[in-house]
């Protein structure tokens, strides 16, 4: 018993005792988780679910650029990368008012545009190594620099996500209210764009570790995995966060012991959390079909 326990142990707790490159990627992970997740549930309630997809893959562009520009340079590539995701946003936001286009039909074109165009820039100007890097990270791979990006973006997405808490309610809940209310000094068009810009940065912050277009699956996955388990808005921000960290510092043990990529790896064990709730949560099939009555023959 005692031998099992040990190894265990070992399987779990020693590679990130003895590794500082698995302490450095299980923090950044887990702000990620801090940060992100929550974002997810207000997208999700919001019915915006595929707008952080289209984000993630908006920001390629930007990031491309500061690659041709300065090389893998994380900040390069990350200031690129928030700017190209708040210049599509933008974009999508004008398209659909001045035209008869919906804003999400318009993201939807807008983004593969601009995917095509990060990889064309990518592929023309580095390797195929550094295109499968930017694409889908490497959370084993976060370097001091790339550990202090995501802390700090994770510090004041949270920070501005409480500041913000009451607005995002109640434009999420009931804009009508939250446009003719005056005493929230603001429409419901800035806070919308003020959520924008931290689902961005997020994005941006999370491609150091899952890449581009996995970094949207640690924000959204959690999201809707929560809302099978609680109703109430604050249990399922916390419901998401612990789903997302729990999902990273599997995915990380199981790249480590296996051998296989950081980002898809942590992205299926939060499919797996998924799928779990989906037979056992109480708004997954299993409760659901136990509380249904059954005609006996």
């Amino acid at each position: 018993m005692e031998a099992l326990f040990y190894a265990g142990w070992d399987w779990v707790v020693g590679p990130f005792a003895e590794f500082a490159f698995m302490r450095r990627a299980l923090v950044a992970t887990l702000a990620l988780s801090i940060s992100a997740a929550p974002l997810g549930v207000f997208l999700t309630l919001r019915r915006m679910s595929l707008l952080g997809d289209a984000l993630s893959h908006a920001v390629l562009p930007g990031v491309a650029i500061g690659y041709m520009l300065a090389g893998l340079s994380l900040p390069a590539m990350a200031l690129g990368g928030v700017m190209a995701g708040l210049l599509v946003a933008g974009l999508a936001g004008l398209v659909s008012k001045f035209t008869t286009l919906k804003e999400d039909a318009s993201l939807a074109a807008i983004y593969l545009v601009a995917l095509a165009l990060g990889v064309t820039l990518i592929s023309g100007h580095g390797t195929q190594l550094d295109l499968l890097h930017i694409l889908f990270g490497s959370a084993l791979g976060v370097d001091e620099a790339g550990l202090l990006l995501v802390t700090g973006v994770a510090t004041v997405s949270v920070l501005l996500l409480a500041l913000l808490y009451r607005g995002l309610v109640l434009e999420t809940f009931d804009p009508i209210f939250l446009n003719a209310n005056r005493r929230t000094g603001w429409g419901s068009w800035v806070w919308q764009q003020g959520f924008l810009m931290l689902v961005v940065v997020n994005l941006v912050a999370g491609f150091q570790t899952l890449g581009t277009l996995m970094a949207v699956g640690l924000m959204m996955i959690p999201a809707v995995s929560a809302r099978l388990w609680h109703d109430t808005l604050p249990a399922q921000l916390l419901n998401a966060s612990g789903q997302a960290a729990i999902a990273g510092a599997s995915g990380l043990l199981l790249s480590y012991h296996f051998d296989t990529p950081s980002g898809p790896t942590i992205i299926g064990c939060a499919g797996a959390l998924y799928m779990t709730s989906l037979l056992v949560a109480p708004g997954g099939w299993l409760p659901r079909w136990w509380s249904t009555p059954h005609r006996v023959a």
